[in-house]
């Protein structure tokens, strides 16, 4: 069965920021490995526990998109009771470690 993805306000400001740094909206180059992310992070209806939890908190996991230098952190949380996969950020894999605002399922 498959999980409802959702993405939660933060990663969606983080994905349009990703966006509009890349250029998406005048280059095909960067607006193609935009959708390929996208297409990363909606793939993750099926079978998001296939991808290891993160070191900053065991709660949360992790899909990496990208090459080097360019790798890309999707970090989210699976809730099982609802069936749901919640994005909760993407960022950098460069960047300090990830801290978690709050509690998160």
């Amino acid at each position: 069965m498959a999980y409802l993805v959702r993405i939660m306000p933060r990663a969606e400001r983080d994905l349009l920021a990703i966006f509009d740094y890349i250029g998406g909206l005048t280059s095909p180059p960067a607006r193609e490995w935009f959708d390929g992310l996208v297409e990363s992070i909606a793939g993750l209806a099926e079978s998001p526990q296939r991808h290891p939890a993160i070191p900053e908190n065991a709660r949360l996991r992790h899909l990496l998109y990208g090459n080097k230098p360019h790798i890309y952190r999707i970090i989210y949380a699976v809730d099982l009771s609802r069936q749901q996969v919640n994005i909760v950020h993407v960022r950098h894999h460069a960047r300090d470690a990830f801290k978690p605002t709050k509690t998160i399922q």
